[in-house]
């Protein structure tokens, strides 16, 4: 079985691949100082409570914070016997290689989800994923990732916002029933997310703009079906964009023997 590990600045997704569907998704918290050891305890005590019985034979890594790679690396070896692939390494072959600026390193995140996009929605795709940052992954016709957006993340403007203002609350995400606020909270809520909807609603029109044909938009990370009820311009909202992006990048270096 592949277990898939996306490590974000926020959190760190494992999941178990049994070549058709995924078993299950554990989610912890970013660290670079968590140790091989730390990460196999969390990760069995899981597998165990949810009665999960896999034979991790290969592990994929999409790592956006490069400390954490080392420890994962010593993490599959150890625990799994196996040397992991690690997307963005010049080892790990992509099905197609990104088109964009000479010396650029695209995130690993972004290169899985163009090429999830590309194996499940076809060519000329934008990936509007919801993380720290919210990202915009153009993805052309052959599937290439060939550059996108990178905005501030919907969470972190929160939090700059009440870090910034003393006499603003913290408050979570979540669609405000009029535009118009009537107190603090509700115009906090407003602004971020009829905000966030503009920007998104914006930028998928300039894309398509500059793009000159038309294109699908997918939405993915946690975000996504709260901001679809803004009918910004989703035509399709795919959780687990990312973990299959890995497993496809996976399956491409096997039959290409790179792994």
């Amino acid at each position: 079985m592949l277990l898939a590990i996306d490590c974000g600045n926020t959190n760190t997704v494992f999941s178990i691949w049994d070549g058709e569907t995924f078993l299950c998704t554990l989610r912890t918290s970013t660290h670079h100082s968590r140790t091989a050891d730390a990460y196999f305890t969390w990760y069995s005590t899981l597998v165990k409570h949810y009665g999960i019985e896999a034979d991790i034979t290969d592990v994929v890594i999409a790592s956006t914070v490069p400390r954490v790679v080392f420890n994962l690396r010593i993490f599959a070896d150890r625990f799994f016997g196996c040397r992991p692939l690690v997307v963005g390494k010049p080892e790990c072959l992509l099905p197609v290689a990104p088109r964009i600026d000479e010396g650029t390193i695209p995130g690993p995140d972004r290169l899985a989800n163009a090429v999830g996009a590309f194996d499940r929605h076809g060519g000329d795709v934008v990936v509007v994923d919801f993380g720290t940052a919210t990202n915009f992954d153009v993805v052309a016709s052959d599937g290439a990732y060939v550059g996108g957006i990178i905005a501030p993340g919907v969470n972190l403007s929160l939090e700059a916002l009440h870090q910034g203002a003393a006499a603003l609350p913290h408050i979570d995400i979540t669609r405000p029933d009029k535009v118009i606020g009537t107190n603090t909270v509700g115009c906090i809520q407003s602004g971020v997310y009829w905000g966030y909807s503009g920007l998104i609603e914006g930028l998928i029109a300039r894309i398509k703009a500059e793009y000159g044909m038309p294109m699908k938009v997918v939405g993915t990370g946690g975000l996504a079906p709260l901001f679809d009820q803004a009918d910004v311009g989703f035509d399709a909202i795919e959780d687990d964009l990312t973990m299959h992006g890995l497993t496809v990048i996976h399956r491409y270096n096997k039959e290409n023997g790179s792994t």
